[in-house]
């Protein structure tokens, strides 16, 4: 999710029911901690409590002085990283690679550990490949070194997005260990997330790509959880209104011309089912103004409430 929780988008999650929101994976290299994307993946004003902050890298002195450091910034809860399947990020030995090195995985986790005085959480897969499934021996590590909550992608880095979720290890994994288990993937309705809480047993969920131009997920899937029944559909003004408070926000957190960019992608995600979505994101992806992006979005909300015929 590197490139789509940043700041605007983990505030608007809060606000819509997300119990907890991580940064964007940041890299335990400080001595890039001073580019442009650093900077603002570190910058956590404004932001609700709990703020949990994402670290990366296969270092454990490395990763213990970023955990410091974050917690300097305003982290309250440190996460780490072992569940990226990127291959950039595995081909420097981090993220979901990690699960290859099991002692590597445990001298991480304890330097992390005794480094900070917040909690410390950890993100894995059910491991490196089908061959190498190992999450279950990976949580208990996690639980021996003092993790306080792991979320687990069911899938290995091998299967990458693809194929069915393994809701069975997730499962054995939540039996293994008697710390909190956050089951993820796969999960974009509320009955999804009621299904495999049932399931698994676990404690809660965590909604990465189901969230994508759904931000209001979070309450549904709350809603449901609470009391077994269905949230109606969210109407055409509140969907007007969320989006143009995303594209606002985006435009004012990264400055107009990596706004105007950055904004394309989000903006794609809300319109995908739109009726005249598509002819919308031809003209919309060749907007280079905050203005001109924010005018657009706006006729096309409207003509969406009016019920004008917008279709390609």
């Amino acid at each position: 999710m590197a490139g789509v929780t940043d700041q605007p988008f983990r505030l608007l999650c809060r606000r819509l029911g997300a119990g907890l929101v991580v940064s964007e994976m940041v890299t335990s290299d400080q001595r890039l901690w001073n580019t442009r994307k650093s900077r603002q993946r570190l910058n956590h004003s404004g932001e609700c409590e709990p703020r949990s902050v994402q670290i990366a890298g296969n270092d454990p002195q490395m990763m213990a002085q970023a955990a410091r450091e974050s917690v300097r910034l305003g982290a309250q809860i440190v996460d780490i990283n072992m569940g990226c399947p990127a291959k950039k990020v595995c081909n420097k030995a981090a993220g979901s690679a990690l699960l290859r090195d099991e002692p590597l995985v445990r001298d991480i986790l304890q330097a992390v550990v005794e480094a900070v005085s917040v909690p410390v959480t950890v993100k894995i897969r059910t491991g490196w490949s089908p061959e190498q499934r190992n999450g279950v021996t990976i949580a208990r590590i996690a639980e021996d070194c003092g993790i306080r909550a792991i979320a687990v992608h069911g899938r290995t880095r091998a299967c990458a997005y693809k194929g069915a979720v393994e809701y069975d290890t997730i499962a054995r994994i939540k039996q293994a260990v008697a710390i909190p288990v956050i089951a993820n993937g796969d999960i974009n309705s509320p009955a999804d997330a009621r299904a495999v809480i049932d399931y698994t047993g676990a404690d809660g969920v965590m909604i990465g790509r189901g969230a994508h131009g759904r931000p209001w997920i979070f309450r549904e899937i709350n809603h449901y959880l609470r009391t077994g029944s269905t949230l109606c559909t969210i109407d055409l003004h509140e969907f007007q209104s969320i989006l143009l408070e995303h594209l606002s926000s985006i435009h004012a957190f990264y400055g107009e011309y990596l706004g105007v960019r950055i904004a394309r992608k989000h903006v794609a995600w809300y319109t995908n089912t739109q009726p005249g979505g598509s002819a919308f994101r031809r003209e919309f992806v060749q907007l280079e103004s905050a203005q001109a992006q924010c005018a657009s979005a706006q006729q096309f909300c409207e003509r969406l409430i009016n019920n004008e015929d917008i279709a390609a």
